[in-house]
């Protein structure tokens, strides 16, 4: 078990406004880059922020001003397998932390886990804030409702830093003129998966709800108070019944016409 805390990897993508859908840094993985600032700056780290994609991206600029000295990109193209090649370049770092997810609205979220089964290192996510000591670190996890989980893990490990996280990042062009992206040309392998996806840009879900059909007075009582809304539970039978019996509830409220 080591007994410092010597290399940090902070992973960065390139997010996306929600509404103009111009290039802009990721939001979750800002919150990693100035968690992995803090931890670096108390225990004397080197700190390395790696991105892998095209390095031409305007958003990386941003992770500059955002307190990174220099981004290193992982040239990579569409159907490229990232995941194999930064495992590659991670390998000896005794902490890697990432966002949570991308920002593209569908992303999988499941880049942290691949990336830690590809090193064997262990995993936390969600985490609120991280301290370290004597080879380990602590990690305060965001769960649902307000509550908060304590987690200990020895290093070397994987910790995806969730959006809410106790950091606040500080923009300064100046740190932005001062910085540098640098490109490293690496064996990208093929995801053969990948070559069968169709690409194209994210979309706000619909929602899909039964119309409302109580009065105003009803629906004030049922907010006030517990009461049954219909429906059913269905636990028993095969997934075929199950997936039946949301079929002829849609069909039902005329959420789809098929």
């Amino acid at each position: 078990m080591k007994g410092k805390l010597e290399r940090i990897a902070v992973l960065v993508s390139a997010g996306r406004h929600p509404v103009s859908g111009a290039p802009r840094y990721s939001r979750n993985d800002a919150a990693a880059l100035e968690t992995g600032r803090q931890l670096a700056q108390r225990h004397g780290a080197k700190l390395d922020v790696l991105h892998s994609g095209d390095a031409s991206n305007p958003a990386l600029e941003e992770y500059l001003a955002l307190g990174a000295e220099r981004v290193e990109v992982l040239i990579c193209g569409e159907y490229d397998d990232a995941v194999t090649a930064l495992a590659r370049r991670l390998q000896g770092y005794d902490l890697v932390l990432t966002g949570t997810r991308a920002e593209g609205a569908f992303d999988t979220g499941m880049l942290p886990y691949r990336i830690a089964d590809a090193l064997g290192y262990p995993l936390v996510g969600s985490a609120v804030d991280a301290t370290f000591a004597e080879g380990a670190v602590t990690v305060r996890q965001f769960l649902p409702k307000g509550v908060r989980r304590r987690v200990e893990v020895t290093l070397p490990a994987v910790v995806a830093v969730h959006p809410l996280a106790n950091v606040t990042p500080r923009y300064a062009y100046a740190r932005q003129r001062a910085g540098s992206i640098g490109r490293s040309q690496t064996d990208m392998p093929v995801d053969r998966e990948t070559q069968a996806w169709t690409l194209a840009a994210a979309r706000k879900p619909v929602k899909l709800a039964a119309a409302e059909k109580r009065g105003g007075h009803a629906r004030m009582l049922s907010a006030v108070t517990t009461e049954s809304r219909g429906g059913s539970v269905v636990i028993e039978g095969s997934s075929v019944e199950k997936a039946q019996a949301i079929l002829e509830y849609l069909r039902e409220h005329q959420l789809i016409d098929y």
